[in-house]
């Protein structure tokens, strides 16, 4: 009899579950038709229905949606559409509550660049609508770009701003990289493979498969992740076109807020401005999410911050207290942060070094007066390894001299002689001026020493076909 009463109970909890879901869903069951009663103080959960569904059902609603991107359905795409309406439910409605923040800027660009609407789920499938999002390889923002990708489609990143983050800026820059990548291949399912894993390793797909023109003939050339990136993007596309049919729907909406630029010239604490103009600091870097430090830096001039369209006036009636007031706060202390991350290249100018024999990492940090960390970053080194002949990006503090912590104006480069230089010069008896090479010199290094000497210049008056010198050359420099 116990054990009946507790089945009994159950079933009338599991029925109460499902009446209220039916409640909302139907509108069948009236809120007093069931007492609470009968199950004390307990707290019932909404039961999360998911109807069930077929292959036949979800291929006859796809022939029916009218897609600027060609649509296959077939079993690896089938299962990814049950994972997304079945198993991972709470994805979805995550995306769904996110998604009239950001298909707007998404539908906008698309249409200037005259691409399928369709691509806006895209940006589902690489960061499931997060700004933030950075990828396990250094991918970011919206859509996912990789730093040198983002560089090439002039999207800024530096220690203080990543605007692969900058939802406007990102999309634009995605839409110009999805029409290209169509323009190399003709096919958007092709086109995708590539935004994913490169438009090389589809080539490579394309070339091992005897020249097969789709991507479900490349399939199996493809690599692994790429394989289930065009599945997952029908699957997303799909499920966000008929996600009543599978009873998902957000818990609630967030909404781009009202908002308006303001230009800015100086070094700007984004917290403090807020605070001053009776703003959530959140607020605002909800809306400028590329500035991943909190603030605008000095280094850039004419910069858009976007405020809540409701504080324009009183911000520009109070700009100058606001700009003199935010403009001093945290400052020294980023940019020290700034100029000493492994990898910064903050402040500093892009010197290229051609490895030369014998040299390792170690070496060059200690010439270069940077640190071997700070070369792997810049070079994307994993661990020691460099050839000869190889050419390395090596970002110093302006106007270096090769003397230890040695930092001049440029002004003052031809007064101020290195140890090495007192060393090396000589001056022939017509008043020409030449150097002895050392170890270690490059006709870089030379070229710093003697004033800013370019080193085309050196080449020509020494008749150096390359910059190969060795020790004990002398060259002329003047």
């Amino acid at each position: 009899m116990k054990k009946l009463l507790t089945i009994v109970c159950g079933l009338s909890i599991s029925l109460l579950g499902y009446a209220r879901q039916s409640d909302v869903e139907f509108g069948v069951v009236e809120a007093d038709t069931l007492s609470l009663d009968v199950v004390d103080t307990r707290t019932i959960l909404p039961y999360d229905y998911s109807p069930d569904f077929t292959y036949e059902m979800v291929e006859e609603r796809l022939a029916g949606l009218n897609s600027g991107v060609p649509i296959q359905l077939n079993e690896r795409v089938f299962s990814f559409i049950d994972y997304f309406t079945v198993r991972n439910r709470d994805y979805i409605r995550s995306v769904q509550q996110r998604a009239e923040v950001y298909f707007p800027i998404f539908e906008k660009y698309l249409k200037e660049y005259d691409l399928p609407e369709e691509l806006k789920y895209l940006s589902i499938v690489e960061s499931g609508l997060r700004t933030n999002a950075i990828s396990r390889v250094g991918a970011g923002g919206l859509w996912q770009f990789m730093p040198a990708t983002g560089r090439f489609y002039k999207l800024h990143q530096d220690w203080y701003i990543d605007e692969r983050m900058d939802p406007e800026k990102a999309t634009e820059a995605a839409c110009k990289y999805l029409k290209q990548l169509y323009g190399m291949f003709g096919d958007w399912d092709l086109a995708l493979a590539a935004y994913n894993s490169g438009p090389g390793n589809v080539r490579k797909a394309i070339r091992r498969s005897g020249y097969k023109k789709t991507f479900w003939e490349v399939y199996r050339y493809l690599p692994r992740e790429t394989r289930s990136y065009v599945p997952q993007f029908v699957a997303i596309l799909y499920t966000m076109n008929f996600n009543e049919f599978h009873n998902l729907y957000p818990d609630e909406k967030e909404y781009m807020m009202a908002y308006d630029t303001v230009m800015i010239d100086q070094y700007l604490h984004i917290e403090t401005f807020a605070n001053l103009t009776g703003l959530c600091a959140d607020d605002i870097l909800k809306l400028n999410p590329h500035l991943i430090r909190g603030v605008i830096p000095e280094t850039v001039s004419n910069y858009p911050l976007r405020i809540p369209s409701d504080k324009m006036e009183f911000v520009y009636e109070n700009m100058d207290f606001l700009l003199d007031s935010a403009g001093k706060v945290g400052k020294e202390h980023l940019e020290k942060l700034a100029q000493n991350m492994p990898g910064s290249t903050y402040g500093r100018e892009n010197v290229r070094y051609r490895v030369q024999s014998g040299d390792v990492l170690g070496t060059i940090a200690q010439r270069y007066h940077v640190r071997v960390s700070d070369l792997r970053e810049w070079n994307r080194i994993s661990g020691n390894m460099i050839r000869v002949g190889q050419t390395l990006n090596i970002w110093v503090l302006p106007n270096y001299q090769s003397k230890p912590n040695l930092y001049t104006p440029s002004s003052t480069i031809a007064k101020v002689p290195t140890q090495s230089t007192v060393i090396s010069a000589s001056v022939g008896a017509d008043g020409s001026k030449y150097h002895m090479v050392q170890s270690g010199d490059t006709l870089w290094d030379i070229s710093k020493k003697y004033g800013n000497v370019s080193i085309e210049k050196i080449k020509q008056l020494n008749n150096l076909s390359s910059s190969k010198i060795h020790v004990g050359q002398k060259l002329l420099i003047e």
